[in-house]
C-alpha cells in the first residue's frame, strides 16, 4: 500500500527544489526520514540542506522518526535569520 504526502518547500528549500510544493507517493507507514531521502534524491540541493532543515508535519515541528499518514502535509523549513 502507498500514501500521498504533500511537501511544501520554503525559503532556501524552495530555491533548492525549484518548486514551492509537490506530492510524493511513499509506502505506508513511511517516516519523515524516508521522505527527506526521496526529496534529496530528486533535488540534490535539498540533500545538502537536510541536516539543517526543520520539518513540520501538519504544522507541528517533528523529528525524522515521525511516521507519516496518507494526506499529511510536510513543510521543509530552512533556518531563519533575524536582523
Amino acid at each position: 500500500m502507498t500514501m500521498k504526502i504533500k511537501v511544501l518547500y520554503f525559503g532556501q528549500a524552495r530555491d533548492a527544489s525549484g518548486k514551492g510544493e509537490e506530492s510524493l507517493t511513499l509506502p505506508d507507514r513511511s517516516s519523515v526520514d524516508l521522505l527527506l531521502q526521496r526529496s534529496s534524491a530528486t533535488h540534490p540541493g535539498i540533500a545538502k540542506m537536510k541536516k539543517i532543515l526543520q520539518v513540520a508535519v501538519n504544522e507541528d515541528i517533528s523529528d525524522s522518526g515521525r511516521v507519516l499518514r496518507d494526506g499529511d502535509v510536510v513543510a521543509l523549513l530552512p533556518p531563519v535569520a533575524g536582523g
